[in-house]
């Protein structure tokens, strides 16, 4: 049942109210199930759920009456019967996957909601690629609730986008029926200094009754944040560690605790509640970024419950993180998030509160998964050949477009460098001593190149660079049109000509990912759609990533899911340094900096 066809609460209550009062049969009947409440935060044995209109009519212990001629009836046989599971910060471009797939991929893991920020289609396209992703959000089986984004360029004035998000678009946005509110606000100094922009977006949110999404990167937790709770944004995914946690809930915020491919925040932040006895209906669970093969081999939000339950958090809190506390946020608390009359009917039966196996899926009164196989179609937009060729280079690329010149006379220089660190969104502004041969800069040990190379405009530039922490030897190169959020190329490699390589390969194929070593290619993810998205199955797409990443693996990386460091390379608004088309950004003080440090 699409949302187009799923009957709201007042038009389905007169038959609601039929069937619960047993004057009309059941168009579904889970019998003998223990129903977690995430309301009291209690499991209940022996209750049935009727639904009706693919909602739930009422949860009561003998739903015989109920049941009709024509009624479907499922046997929990004493499994627990959850609520469908939410993610509340996620961007389903990251899954390298168009909205169908990512819902095809992530309904057998009991994911039936999720509120997505397109803001790394919005840079690439802009309002009309939003609207892309939200019409064919619209189009599946299960909820898929949009954010219009809200900054893009993410920090004005430090790098140029495909595209550029204004006041006057949001506003738009929020009268189309799948908008649920503004996708996180990463300008945080732009708020924290009443940027009128910025002040603009959050007003037309506000004044349309929809929720601000908030990402607060910097370790400060003084005036500036402050000034930026003052601001609007509800809540923040970007806290690292328990005091962040602390502090966003004591400012009224909802604390959102994620677990991605390779962010592993909720254990340093859990603590608020496991520990300290934190209120945990200010706290929410959520992916953020989850690539493919993530999704495929080992889950999406029951991944995320499992581990916060796994970090000592009781089994009925976290599902209640991963459901209700993520429903009353975004003010759906009526529609989803719980089993109780008039929700939508997005239903799990699992055997097991810790380990929770995902046995059967109902999503709006439809069985949608059983036994991890998903059982509906998820229909696919008609995407445009203007949303499929968006890499523009210029000119073909080679070496020579990749040569640092080093100062003259120099034999080393001492440079500034991206530090990546493992497992975490943040990297660190380091320096290093770089030997110069035949006047150019040369990477030496951890250090290698970084450039970014602009794919909107075909202006043919290129910003060259220095990164360390991938640990790559050999002549090698790996490139990547999906380059958060300006999603120009970001090329890391240890050899100019393999840089070169791979940057044209991707020119040729209109975006993905490549790993090139010693001339030859290990490795190719074609993503056509914006040079974002295949619209391929999950499956297929998770096989390219794997090779992929066993490709970085084969050039020497070691790092815990390295293709999401590399992906955030030019994320110019989390610290402490980064490339953008326009130069090195030191995060901290949101300026341009030097390639080459003072001696």
């Amino acid at each position: 049942m699409s949302t187009a066809h799923l009957p709201s609460w007042p038009d389905a209550a007169p038959r609601l109210i039929a069937v619960a009062a047993g004057r009309a049969p059941a168009d579904m009947v889970i019998r003998g199930g223990a129903w977690v409440n995430v309301h009291s935060r209690e499991v209940l044995p022996g209750h049935d759920i009727a639904i009706a209109e693919g909602r739930i009519a009422c949860v009561i212990p003998d739903a015989s009456a109920q049941i009709g001629p024509g009624t479907q009836v499922i046997e929990a046989r004493g499994r627990y019967m959850i609520p469908g599971l939410c993610d509340a910060h996620m961007h389903i471009e990251s899954g390298m996957l168009t909205p169908a797939e990512f819902a095809r991929a992530v309904i057998p893991h009991g994911t039936t909601s999720m509120f997505t920020d397109p803001h790394e289609i919005a840079n690439v396209l802009g309002l009309a690629g939003v609207r892309m992703m939200h019409d064919e959000a619209l189009m599946q089986p299960v909820n898929i609730f949009t954010q219009m984004p809200s900054c893009a360029p993410s920090a004005p004035g430090l790098e140029t986008t495909g595209h550029e998000i204004t006041p006057e678009e949001v506003a738009e946005a929020m009268s189309w029926p799948g908008i649920v509110g503004l996708g996180e606000m990463m300008n945080y100094p732009g708020v924290a200094g009443a940027d009128p922009k910025m002040l603009a977006e959050i007003a037309a949110t506000q004044r349309a009754g929809k929720t601000v999404g908030g990402h607060y990167a910097s370790p400060d937790l003084g005036a500036a944040f402050a000034a930026y709770v003052a601001g609007g944004p509800a809540d923040d995914h970007e806290g690292t560690g328990e005091a962040d946690a602390i502090a966003r809930v004591r400012q009224g915020m909802r604390a959102m605790l994620r677990l991605g491919s390779a962010w592993y925040d909720v254990e340093r932040q859990i603590t608020a509640i496991t520990e300290k006895g934190l209120d945990p209906r200010s706290f929410i669970l959520c992916t953020d970024d989850c690539h493919s093969g993530t999704l495929v081999n080992e889950g999406h939000m029951n991944r995320v419950v499992r581990h916060a339950i796994a970090c000592g958090c009781d089994p009925l809190v976290a599902l209640q993180m991963a459901t209700l506390n993520t429903a009353s946020h975004f003010g759906m608390e009526r529609e989803i998030g719980s089993l109780t009359p008039g929700r939508r009917a997005d239903v799990i039966l699992t055997s097991d509160l810790r380990a929770l196996p995902i046995e059967l899926v109902i999503a709006r009164g439809q069985v949608v998964t059983e036994s991890g196989t998903c059982l509906v179609d998820c229909p696919h937009y008609d995407w445009p050949e203007s949303a499929r060729q968006t890499v523009h280079l210029g000119h073909a690329l080679t070496a020579a477009d990749f040569a640092i010149a080093a100062p003259d006379g120099a034999n080393t220089v001492r440079a500034n460098v991206i530090g990546v660190v493992e497992n975490q969104a943040p990297t660190r502004a380091l320096q290093a001593d770089l030997p110069v041969r035949d006047g150019l800069v040369e990477g030496a040990g951890e250090t290698c190149q970084i450039a970014l190379v602009e794919r909107h405009r075909a202006t043919g530039g290129v910003t060259n660079g220095f990164v360390s922490g991938f640990g790559y030897e050999g002549r090698m190169a790996m490139a990547s049109t999906v380059a958060h959020d300006s999603h120009h190329m970001i090329v890391v490699g240890t050899d100019r000509d393999q840089m070169a390589l791979a940057a044209n390969r991707l020119a040729e194929v209109g975006g993905g990912i490549t790993v090139w070593r010693d001339g030859t290619e290990l490795a190719l993810v074609p993503l056509p759609i914006a040079g974002l998205m295949s619209d391929r199955p999950a499956a297929e797409v998770a096989a390219q990533a794997e090779a992929m990443m066993q490709a970085m693996r084969t050039c020497g990386c070691t790092l815990n899911n390295a293709y999401m460091q590399h992906s955030l390379l030019a994320l110019v608004v989390i610290p402490e340094l980064r490339i953008s088309d326009l130069g090195l950004v030191d995060v901290r003080s949101f300026r341009t900096i030097d390639l080459f440090a003072p001696a």
